[in-house]
């Protein structure tokens, strides 16, 4: 598995991101941030974003693409389809 650093979060929040980190199922993840009350919950859609986009920022250094322009289209659509899920799920 892949490692990942998140600047800015605070205890709470780095200890949310590392027990979802733990999780091996996406479904496992959702059914525990559905446990959470609804402020953790916000909390917790917001940190798997920023686990998104530095997944890809890694990718993105690991494949040494230069041309961020490439780089902006898949956070694009990385962004996007999150975000359509989220909508279908509300």
């Amino acid at each position: 598995m892949e490692e990942i650093v998140l600047e800015g979060l605070n205890a709470r929040q780095r200890v949310l991101a590392d027990i979802m980190w733990s999780i091996e199922e996406w479904t496992d993840v959702e059914r525990f941030i559905a446990t959470l009350p609804k402020r953790e919950r916000a909390e917790c859609k917001s940190i798997v974003e920023m686990m998104k986009m530095e997944l890809v920022e890694q990718y993105r250094k690991g494949m040494e693409i230069e041309n961020t322009q490439e780089a902006n289209k898949v956070i694009k659509s990385v962004l996007d389809k999150s975000r359509s899920e989220a909508t279908i799920r509300t």
